[in-house]
């Protein structure tokens, strides 16, 4: 298992209320579709069969850890162990990070997440976790190869204007400045691509290599 890339993170803002009550928020960052995909340690297609909540231990203080399990039917394997999953695990809020999945819908997912010492597969908002139906035909290819080749290569997030990579092998992502939105037309349709050169340039999926790049080269 490696530690999770600096890009993904999910931290617990703590905040003192009135009262001296503490409140917790969580926090992440953005990350394109690719970026979560190599961060991960599993990525998989599933159903929910079943969900239930259950007590994983007590803190320093005594109170019970309470977690969230999702049954689940592994349709396909992108990335992970050779063995099926059958459960994911999240904690109980979306103030601890936590993800709610519909059970026994019949409804596919794409999850991401990774995996704890036990080899539990564990899961949380900053993990990319999308209805199967809702990802781009461009995505859904993307995820059997090109988000795999793609990861020597750095998704730069472009905040304000003007913007520019520093290296050659970053990508920049101006869906939030240009779209106004993380889930734009760079998210849904492209893959930052390896090069023969070891620089890294966007490649959109759906047609000939060539006319995809935004450099007009082939990877």
């Amino acid at each position: 298992m490696k530690p999770r890339n600096s890009s993904v993170f999910a931290s617990l803002v703590v905040a003192l209320l009135c009262g001296g009550k503490i409140a917790e928020a969580c926090s992440c960052a953005p990350l394109h579709p690719q970026q979560a995909f190599c961060n991960a340690d599993v990525v998989i297609r599933a159903k929910v069969v079943a969900k239930k909540e259950f007590v994983a231990g007590n803190d320093v203080y005594g109170n019970p850890i309470k977690r969230i399990q999702y049954d689940i039917k592994q349709i396909k394997m992108f990335k992970g162990p050779d063995q099926d999953v059958t459960a994911v695990f999240t904690a109980p809020s979306s103030a601890m990070c936590g993800v709610s999945l519909e059970a026994g819908n019949g409804k596919d997912y794409l999850i991401t997440g990774h995996m704890e010492i036990d080899g539990t597969l564990y899961v949380t908002m900053c993990d990319f976790l999308e209805p199967w139906n809702d990802l781009t035909h461009t995505q859904m290819t993307n995820l059997n190869e090109r988000y795999q080749s793609g990861c020597n290569c750095r998704v730069v997030l472009c905040q304000t204007l003007p913007c520019a990579i520093s290296a050659p092998e970053e990508c920049l992502w101006t869906d939030r400045v240009l779209e106004g939105s993380y889930k734009g037309t760079q998210a849904r349709n492209y893959a930052c691509i390896e090069r023969s050169d070891a620089s890294c340039s966007w490649y959109r999926g759906s047609s000939p290599p060539k006319k995809d790049f935004l450099d007009i080269e082939d990877p």
